[in-house]
């Protein structure tokens, strides 16, 4: 049953430095929303729309990738963009590393006076999308991950993100256990905030709340972070489990972009994230505060329809606000 009180999201009244907010969301359109697109976004309209997202109130923002250009060129421009963004106290801009030559790229970027202050470092639950989307084995990127950490220095906040953590498309069903243990070499390696990452859209509301809720009893010292796509409408279901579950921590991307890189297919149809203004309207709605500017948050949406020249897939900026929410 749901807990209409909250007490599971109020753990700590201070969460990650917002005293004012039950949960902390992470916009996610500008990485894993653009890594979808075959159209090469401006540099100038990633910084502006990078820029309203923090100002709508997103504590962490996925800003860009450090990743190969010539594999994903849509982040050809991740030193250019970090250059440009205005800090925010309270804000961690994310960057994505997939290898020890990324997180190199990041801490030049730091020294130079700019960059991201929290990097995300991915590893697969399965061996098979391992090689399509890192070019390495499991155990390979394991010890990848070791050097990354190493090489990080303490310079950042790290996010251990593990892929299909909730199913495959290639192997099928994924171990739990074996995600578990994987959120123990992350924490071994001196990382405190694990994403579990339901990339294809297969995760039910049971198993994401008994994940979550092992999780949380296994590590209790490392803070879960719910990432799930909305490939078959479960997206708001399974954040509300892992919400029941205590989770606080979850990724979103406005409009419901992204899914998978453009030259790394996972299947068919829609397989973006959960839309970030049907899962704030839904959780305000739930008397669970977001932190978000909500009468800015449509005037935004438009703006990332603008971007990419199409309409989104966000069923709230076509219906309007729940009218009914300051009653709520």
């Amino acid at each position: 049953m749901m807990n209409t009180n909250n007490d599971a999201t109020r753990e700590n009244s201070d969460i990650d430095g917002h005293d004012d907010r039950d949960v902390v969301l992470c916009e996610c359109f500008a990485r894993d929303g653009l890594q979808h697109e075959s159209a090469i976004v401006p540099t100038a309209t990633k910084v502006d729309l990078v820029r309203r997202f923090a100002e709508l109130g997103f504590a962490r923002v996925e800003a860009t990738s450090y990743s190969n250009p010539k594999v994903i060129p849509q982040f050809a421009d991740a030193s250019e963009l970090l250059r440009e963004l205005p800090r925010r106290p309270g804000v961690f801009y994310k960057a994505t590393c997939a290898n020890v030559r990324a997180v190199e790229r990041a801490l030049a970027d730091v020294e130079a006076g700019f960059g991201a202050n929290e990097i995300s470092l991915l590893v697969s639950a399965t061996d098979t999308h391992s090689l399509k989307n890192l070019a390495r084995t499991r155990s390979d990127q394991w010890l990848n991950i070791a050097d990354m950490a190493s090489a990080a220095a303490e310079r950042f906040r790290l996010i251990g993100t593990i892929s299909m953590a909730f199913g495959c498309p290639f192997e099928g069903a994924v171990n739990l256990d074996s995600v578990l243990t994987d959120v123990g070499r992350f924490r071994d390696a001196g990382v405190r905030y694990v994403t579990l990452g339901d990339t294809t859209g297969t995760a039910t509301p049971r198993v994401a709340a008994d994940l979550f809720r092992r999780m949380r009893a296994a590590y209790p010292d490392v803070t879960p972070i719910a990432h799930f796509h909305d490939t078959r409408g479960t997206g708001l279901v399974n954040y509300v489990a892992a919400l029941d579950a205590g989770v606080t921590h979850f990724d979103c991307a406005i409009g419901g972009v992204g899914g998978h890189p453009t030259k790394v297919k996972y299947g068919g149809g829609h397989t973006g994230n959960v839309s970030s203004e049907d899962l704030i309207d839904l959780f305000e709605n739930m008397g669970v505060s977001t932190g978000i500017d909500m009468d800015a948050l449509l005037e935004t949406v438009e703006l990332c329809e603008a971007a990419l020249g199409r309409q989104l897939h966000g069923r709230v900026s076509r219906s309007g606000l729940n009218p009914l929410r300051l009653e709520h």
